[in-house]
């Protein structure tokens, strides 16, 4: 099997899976975006199979797109980086298939954004539509914090702040939230991130235990896999103080040095018994070709 593996730079976790290719016996060509080139007229790619790895979202998407458009099978899908990679579009879909998930308000003004923000409540959180590792997210208290962060945002003036994505602020219990697993229709393992502070991204020092997987937690999961086009994701669960379960993001990308020996579960492995799948055609990845 030809096997492809887009990346960036060779993390921990592309050296796992990379190392879980060689005690295979599998042969595998790493694909560095920073030197790639693209053939949109005529471009051919010799690959039964590319795992995607790119911690660049702009370039991971627009090189699923050129495979998938070859009718090239991608780990995970153009589709999947689509909706995974931008908030509005995560919410959009967990809403649409019916997975819980946080009051979510939209604006595109400050003046708008207000307003949401007032309806919803204090505290709510303003986060960028688009990024990752809990970077330009911030909650805010009340009137005042709200003006002065609106007013930054709209005079930064980039992509990242022109649409307001605004939150329900959701008290975690035990300064904690989950974030599972899931490959295929499985959810394979969880952890729990706990921080004395309220993001509680591990990018940003939260502390990773095991997290069992009750059947509540890997039906949420897998249902939020699923409303975003499925495949090897990553999901962010928020516990709701009465208990519920809330969807609050899905990773396409997703990080996993931090549970490998936290959940005592091989990712790894399981994440390349996929993808081998995908290059068998024993899985067909959702909407492979979707525009």
């Amino acid at each position: 099997m030809r096997i492809g593996v887009l990346c960036s730079r060779v993390r921990v976790e592309e050296k796992l899976l990379l190392s879980e290719l060689e005690q295979r016996g599998l042969q595998y060509t790493v694909l560095d975006d920073r030197e790639m080139v693209f053939d949109l007229n005529n471009g051919t790619y010799p690959f039964d199979v590319i795992l995607e790895r790119s911690i660049h979202h702009s370039r991971a998407l627009y090189a699923l797109k050129a495979f998938n458009d070859r009718h090239i099978p991608t780990v995970n899908t153009y589709h999947v980086g689509r909706i995974c990679g931008d908030k509005v579009l995560t919410t959009q879909a967990l809403v649409r298939a019916g997975v819980p998930s946080p009051r979510t308000r939209m604006a595109f003004t400050a003046e708008s954004a207000l307003q949401a923000i007032e309806a919803l409540g204090y505290p709510v959180v303003l986060k960028p539509a688009i990024g990752s590792w809990g970077r330009l997210i911030a909650k805010v208290n009340d009137r005042e914090a709200a003006e002065a962060l609106l007013e930054h945002k709209e005079i930064l003036g980039s992509y990242h702040h022109s649409i307001f994505y605004i939150q329900e602020y959701i008290d975690k219990p035990h300064g904690r939230d989950i974030r599972s697993f899931v490959v295929g229709d499985e959810c394979i393992c969880a952890i729990y991130r706990t921080s004395k502070h309220w993001i509680t991204n591990t990018a940003r020092g939260a502390a990773a235990s095991n997290c069992p997987v009750t059947p509540e937690l890997a039906e949420i999961s897998v249902a939020a896999a699923r409303a975003v086009g499925g495949g090897v994701v990553a999901v962010d669960v928020l516990e709701a103080p009465d208990g519920h379960l809330l969807v609050n993001e899905v990773n396409y990308t997703m990080e996993f040095r931090n549970s490998i020996d936290t959940t005592g579960v091989n990712i790894p492995a399981r994440i390349i018994e996929y993808v081998l799948a995908v290059g068998r055609g024993d899985v067909v990845p959702y909407a492979m070709s979707d525009g």
